[in-house]
């Protein structure tokens, strides 16, 4: 029982806010892709296989993150009783555990198109090198919102099996929004992060968070502008940004004090809520399309509850 609790510890997975905001740009690809006047199932099913890999994937970094960074974790006083850091967990058997969590994930993988499985497994080296990253660059939070949102790309090419420039525009957005809301979560550790020498945007920026985190959020913002152009959205798609362009301008960043360790935590762990707003703001596109007759409309409607739905009970289970 108590290797139990070490591995839900190890895993964090008592901590869903990483492999949500791990999940949220997997959902945004898959939505935006999907065509909702036709039966769920399939989309139900890969939504599952994402929300899988999230945990599995997000899991499994976990674990390399703490193995690279046993050191650091231990000078660090909110890292330092993590199971490889304090000696609970040896680096052996963590590695075992990461690499069962892989084998896992390329499990799920395996049900999705060959474009979609080439394109994941390309992106595992990135994945697995970014704890590294902290040692050489004040940028760490660029190589993991890389990292983070290439399920987005993922998402879109599940359905269609090729790429294009929409998801790769709103791929380029999502990685400022985690670049944006990562430099937030770094804050935490500024202190003893500058004491051991780990590398951060939250260091570089440190004195003046606010001006770059608006930067980065302000391109994430465009970037779900352009969408909305080149998708050819309603007027209520845009009127529905108000309410994304307030959490990110208004509730994140606005009252930030980087100097707070637990007010930086519970505006970094608010993106999970961001998520959920854009994902239904992409699903409600769908009910207001005119090109689909009174029959299609009413249907997509139903769907389009079901859809959110589930996206509800996922938000408010986790």
């Amino acid at each position: 029982m108590n290797q139990v609790k070490l591995f839900i510890e190890l895993t964090r997975l008592k901590k869903p806010i990483g492999y949500m905001l791990l999940f949220w740009p997997c959902a945004w690809g898959l939505t935006l892709a999907y065509d909702f006047s036709k039966d769920l199932n399939i989309y139900f099913y890969y939504l599952f296989l994402f929300f899988s890999g999230s945990v599995l994937m997000r899991s499994a970094g976990c674990i390399v993150n703490d193995i690279f960074d046993k050191e650091f974790d231990s000078k660090v006083y909110r890292t330092k009783n993590r199971p490889v850091a304090s000696g609970k967990i040896s680096i052996k058997l963590a590695t075992v555990y990461s690499a069962v969590l892989c084998l896992m994930a390329l499990v799920v993988l395996l049900n999705f198109n060959l474009f979609t499985i080439i394109l994941a497994l390309g992106s595992m080296p990135l994945a697995f090198t970014y704890p590294l990253m902290k040692r050489f660059t004040y940028w760490p939070q660029l190589f993991l919102g890389i990292t983070f949102n290439y399920g987005l790309i993922l998402g879109w090419t599940s359905i269609y099996g090729e790429i294009s420039f929409i998801p790769i525009l709103f791929y380029i957005g999502a990685i400022f929004w985690t670049l944006g809301y990562d430099t937030i979560y770094g804050y935490q550790d500024i202190k003893d992060d500058e004491i051991i020498g780990v590398k951060s945007t939250s260091i570089k920026f440190k004195n003046n968070p606010k001006i770059f985190i608006s930067l980065c959020y302000s391109f994430f913002f465009i970037s779900l502008i352009i969408l909305g152009i080149l998708m050819n959205y309603k007027i209520f798609y845009f009127i529905s940004l108000i309410i994304t362009f307030f959490h990110l301008m208004i509730y994140q960043i606005k009252n930030l004090d980087a100097g707070n360790a637990s007010q930086c935590l519970q505006k970094f762990k608010s993106n999970n809520f961001l998520g959920l707003i854009i994902v239904i703001n992409v699903l409600n596109v769908w009910i207001h399309l005119k090109k689909y007759g009174v029959i299609n409309v009413l249907l997509l409607r139903k769907n389009f509850l079901n859809v959110l739905y589930v996206f509800l009970v996922i938000f408010l289970y986790v």
